[in-house]
């Protein structure tokens, strides 16, 4: 009897809580959505029950516990949390039991603060936080904490007892190299953050967190070393992130386009790396980075044009090597880029520019084909731009033996069926190799491709020679956080050139790139010389 009658007293106690905030929602017009305002923490656990069951309405993966502790059962504590966030044996281990034993074994004498013994004594987690309004314990809920409340207390502990969560650190597809390591960057934030701490031991290694997003209130972490990092482009990004007003931030993709000099510009003004190795080396040059929970993508600016062209393995081999490789780098860029318009202003307006027995074979090639050359080359380059985003969507098992097979398909079925020449499908073949090497500017090749097309089918070289001249006075103006993008060459710094299109051995670079105005531009001492024109 007296079992059924407490029964009955939880279900009357239940009715009762709904009734209220049906009758509030009613008379307010409230439809359960929850906005951020700083209401105070209601003092006892029946009211902050109430309240969170009302923000939290409809969330099934929302989970609260009350408990009656002391030897009367008259100390009453509300632990909340998210199902999936929380490590549900740590939560009992570090706070649910050590809580009850103590409040079970301990006389509590008059004045004490029960709210004081469990922060300093009681609760075994080393990550504890304090809550001092509503908004303040809504947010560490939705992030993922455990929130203790106290009945008689308008503040609640943050206890951090997250479970693990993600994949586990591997590495990255996007960047593959032969030397260095194979660790990448992963979706959660704290491990991101650990793996940078790990390769640079030093305090000055800054970390500042803040949340963008009005909806997902996603971490960002602004990351820079102080003494070598230029305070101003570090205060030109906080100033650009706390600009940033929108719902949501899912990818660092997001933010770069905020964040962008000119956001209209082809070219990208910020960097992204999922390599760890490569994000450290850079803030050991001095630049700023900005991680984003959820995403393995790091940004990294100041970006200059330089960057699109090295690679992580540069450093770790042989200075003459690399040189070779980026010589070899920058030229496939420009191929990419010029070959077809190349070809079509060639065969369009520059005949005698061929030699006789090219042009007797490029003649008998084209016989029979019912296009212009413009017209072959642009279906051509389309229907390698059909492949190429197929093989990128398709699952990964399919997709690279798809773009192979089906190239080389449609190039023979073309030529067979007088589409397409066969000097036509061997530079688009070329076209698209040299595209693939320069990753951080494919997207813009691909477009200024069409354009050097259209200019060379109208004017032949001359319009050839007008959109790459255009196209570098606009890589002169780009600014990337105030610096010049096409830097060290406009302008010229002499002591930059050591790591631009070519590369000095590891033991002469002596000091940082002076174009990102850091205090600290030696990285280490060397010679007599070489110290003095560091300082100079």
């Amino acid at each position: 009897m007296v079992i059924m009658k407490t029964g009955d007293n939880n279900m009357t106690e239940r009715k009762r809580i709904r009734k209220r905030i049906k009758v509030r929602n009613q008379s307010t017009g409230h439809d359960n959505t929850h906005t951020d305002s700083c209401e105070p923490i209601p003092e006892t656990v029946e009211a902050v029950k109430e309240r969170l069951g009302e923000i939290f309405f409809g969330c099934s993966d929302f989970l609260h516990r009350e408990v009656s502790c002391g030897k009367n059962g008259l100390i009453k504590i509300l632990v909340a949390y998210i199902d999936g966030f929380v490590d549900k044996k740590v939560l009992n281990r570090d706070v649910i039991h050590p809580v009850l034993d103590f409040l079970s074994n301990t006389e509590l004498h008059v004045g004490s603060s029960i709210y004081e013994l469990l922060k300093e004594c009681v609760i075994v987690n080393n990550d504890i936080k304090e809550a001092n309004d509503m908004q303040q314990a809504v947010d560490n809920i939705i992030s993922g904490e455990a929130l203790l409340f106290i009945d008689g207390e308008n503040k609640a502990l943050v206890i951090g007892v997250k479970a693990p969560q993600g994949r586990q650190v591997e590495e990255p597809d996007t960047e593959a190299s032969l030397r260095g390591a194979r660790e990448g960057f992963v979706e959660n934030l704290l491990t991101n953050t650990v793996l940078i701490r790990k390769r640079i031991k030093n305090p000055n290694l800054k970390l500042e967190m803040m949340r963008l997003g009005k909806q997902t209130k996603t971490d960002i972490c602004i990351c820079y070393i102080k003494g070598i990092a230029n305070d101003k482009i570090v205060s030109e990004v906080r100033k650009r992130l706390r600009k940033i007003k929108t719902d949501a931030i899912l990818d660092t993709g997001i933010i770069e386009q905020y964040i962008s000099d000119i956001r209209l510009s082809l070219f990208p003004t910020v960097g992204n790396t999922e390599k760890c190795d490569k994000l450290v080396a850079k803030l050991l040059e001095g630049r700023v980075a900005i991680l984003c929970d959820g995403t393995p993508y790091v940004l990294t600016v100041p970006y200059l044009f330089i960057e699109s062209i090295q690679a992580t393995d540069d450093y770790y081999d042989h200075a003459y090597f690399a040189t070779f490789m980026r010589l070899l780098r920058l030229t496939a860029l420009l191929i990419s880029n010029i070959l077809p318009g190349m070809y079509v202003a060639l065969v369009s307006f520059h005949h005698t520019v061929i030699p006789f027995k090219l042009m007797i074979t490029l003649a008998a090639s084209r016989q029979g084909i019912p296009f212009s050359p413009f017209t072959e080359a642009i279906l051509m380059i389309i229907a390698f731009e059909f492949l190429r985003e197929a093989g990128v969507r398709m699952p990964r098992s399919i997709g690279q033996a798809l773009s192979i097979v089906g190239a080389i398909v449609l190039g023979e079925a073309s030529v067979a069926a007088g589409i397409a020449s066969n000097l036509m499908v061997i530079i688009v073949a070329i076209t698209a190799i040299c595209s693939f090497i320069v990753p951080p500017l494919i997207r813009a090749t691909m477009l200024l491709r069409f354009v050097f097309l259209a200019a060379a089918n109208f004017l032949g070289f001359l319009g050839v020679t007008l959109v790459a001249v255009a196209v570098f006075i606009h890589l002169c103006r780009l600014r990337s956080f105030g610096v010049p993008y096409m830097a060290p060459i406009s302008p010229l710094t002499l002591s930059d050139i050591k790591d631009s299109f070519v590369l000095v051995p590891i033991w002469a670079m002596v000091t940082r790139p002076r174009i990102l105005w850091q205090k600290n531009v030696s990285r280490r001492k060397g010679t007599n010389g070489q110290e003095a024109k560091a300082k100079s």
